[in-house]
């Protein structure tokens, strides 16, 4: 039998959850999208038999170090493989899991309004793009984990505690685990301090000392992320994401508002946002900044009555920090702002937003029935833009359109979009796409040569060998490129062009089979009959069902050919 107490919270939670899973019905209807092909279905960490040593102890090629996110996708692809709905359950279940331990946490915190919050916290629109998209595992697995650490530190904090060291590391160790999942959990210790300071306990030497081994091991992890994103090349040199200092302050003071605007009027929430010109000799683009100073200075002057609005807001930048512009992102190429950026840092405000909706019908003598009447209004809107923006999340093509009519400027939805039509037969449409891209951004060297096997494979030679040539200056370590550009030469009978673009191709990639097969036609349209049988034979050992090099060798014809073997791999 359940006492009276615990009736009301399992009512509250059960509430949350079927709410939650109400609004995300479309995403877990949905498929595999964006970067879900470099985190589960092209990953193979997830199925070789040394894969999980590799995920934890070897620099592999990922973009992150991730290794606990990477491990639990590795026990669902033993779980369900490639069925995209397993995925997308456990995301929206720890989605929900976050909302429930967010209530908990608020609730320990003597924070008005709890449930509200939490209940905001999962049905909030801005949320989808972090709960909807199976990539984002790193984000709900990370916060699960924070909240949970959040939770041992408060337990430890509390005099009845009885042995509260073992609460102190228990949350060291879940905080461990938080940065496994996502190293932005680094921000942790700023929350510890939240909660002394809601708490109205001191900051003193003692609390300092128990605090800097959490800000230690989010060094550690940090230093390593670092590293980690380091040792796949220069990316900041390669997309320009070098900025002055003024320039990153300027990103992040209009980061901030921003985000604030979305939760405020979560309308037009999109994939990618346009990227902004930061430009600081620009009077105007420091009216974020003055914005954020003038905030700063009314909280100062405010510090002892709205204790709590500065609570709120500071875990709300803190939360944010790692993603403001301070450090450059890899993803600052396409925007500077995403939706999933702000999973954790929302809490904030919404929990403020919460508590003054329950203080205001606490002032104006509202009734119960009138109070959850308010909360059933607020929590159906919420609900209802959230159903509407998880159904972006069906597949690749409703995710890249519904980008397009929010951002048309995104270069990269169009992009992905052609890539998308490209593969279901849309040739004429995808053609379009590529062509929008370059219009946008010219030097996109992935388009060139992506619209460069469309022309070709749709017989159109010579302007495929225009756009493999602008290609070319952004492909120099791309095997399947050089082989490609190698095809079309051959195609205008530039035999001698090809066979140098077929070797570079096998000197980047020896076992590339189409390259060997590809080299000896182009040899023997050169009449150089000797080294052709030799690329043959290469193709028939590397792949001993080849019949049409075994054919070659057979007839030996000496008569050039037009059979080569274009590369079917896209650049994404």
């Amino acid at each position: 039998m359940l006492k009276g107490s615990a009736k009301p919270i399992l009512l509250g939670a059960a509430i949350i959850v079927l709410a939650t899973l109400l609004a995300y019905w479309p995403a877990l209807q949905g498929g595999f999208v964006w970067d879900d092909d470099a985190y589960v279905t092209n990953n193979a960490l997830l199925s070789a038999p040394d894969g999980l040593p590799h995920i934890w102890l070897s620099a592999h090629y990922q973009s992150q170090y991730f290794p606990l996110v990477f491990t639990t996708l590795r026990w669902e692809y033993a779980l369900w493989g490639l069925r995209p709905f397993g995925y997308h359950l456990v995301n929206v279940l720890l989605h929900c899991a976050n909302a429930l331990l967010a209530w908990t946490v608020l609730r320990r915190l003597a924070v008005p309004g709890a449930w509200l919050a939490a209940a905001i916290f999962a049905l909030h629109p801005v949320q989808v793009e972090t709960a909807a998209w199976i990539t984002e595992l790193k984000n709900t697995e990370s916060t699960l984990f924070y909240f949970l650490a959040l939770l041992a530190w408060i337990k430890f904090l509390r005099p009845e505690t009885a042995a509260p060291w073992r609460f102190y590391l228990l949350a060291l160790f879940l905080h461990l685990l938080a940065l496994f999942s996502k190293t932005t959990a680094c921000t942790f210790p700023a929350a510890m301090v939240l909660a002394l300071w809601l708490r109205r306990e001191p900051l003193n030497r003692k609390r300092i000392l128990q605090i800097v081994p959490f800000l230690l091991l989010g060094l550690a992890l940090g230093l390593v992320s670092v590293w980690w994103e380091g040792h796949l090349g220069n990316y900041k040199e390669k997309f320009s994401l070098s900025f002055t200092f003024a320039q990153r302050l300027l990103l992040a003071t209009r980061a901030v508002w921003f985000y604030l605007g979305k939760l405020v009027w979560p309308v037009n929430l999109a994939f990618s946002y346009p990227r902004w010109d930061l430009d600081s000799r620009d009077t105007t683009q420091y009216v974020w900044l003055i914005g954020c100073g003038a905030l700063a200075a009314l909280l100062w002057w405010k510090r002892r009555q709205w204790r709590g609005t500065i609570a709120a807001l500071a875990f709300f930048v803190a939360a944010l920090s790692p993603m403001l512009g301070f450090i450059s992102l890899f993803t600052f190429y396409y925007s500077f702002v995403a939706d999933h950026y702000q999973y954790l840092a929302c809490l904030g405000p919404i929990a403020l937003f919460a508590a003054g909706v329950c203080r205001l019908l606490i002032k104006w003598q509202t009734v119960r029935l009138q109070q959850y009447a308010v909360y059933f209004f607020i929590l159906a809107i919420l609900g209802a833009l959230t159903w509407q923006q998880a159904r972006a999340y069906e597949n690749l093509e409703t995710l890249w359109r519904d980008t397009l009519k929010k951002n048309p400027g995104s270069w990269l939805a169009h992009h992905n979009l052609g890539l998308t039509l490209a593969k279901q037969g849309n040739r004429a449409e995808a053609e379009w796409h590529y062509r929008e891209t370059l219009r946008l951004k010219p030097d996109n060297g992935d388009a060139h040569y992506n619209l460069a096997n469309l022309l070709f494979a749709t017989g159109r030679p010579e302007e495929a060998l225009s756009h493999y040539e602008r290609a070319l200056p952004f492909s120099p370590g791309d095997a399947d490129f050089h082989n490609n550009y190698g095809v079309a030469l051959f195609a205008l009978r530039q035999s001698e062009a090809a066979a140098q673009q077929f070797r570079e191709a096998l000197r980047l990639n020896p076992g590339l089979v189409g390259a060997h097969f590809n080299l000896g036609v182009a040899l023997e349209a050169q009449h150089k009959r000797e080294e052709a049988i030799q690329q043959y034979e290469t193709v028939v050992r590397l792949q001993p069902d080849s019949d049409a090099a075994k054919a070659r060798l057979r007839v030996l014809s000496m008569q050039p050919t037009n059979s080569l073997v274009p590369s079917k791999s896209p650049k994404e």
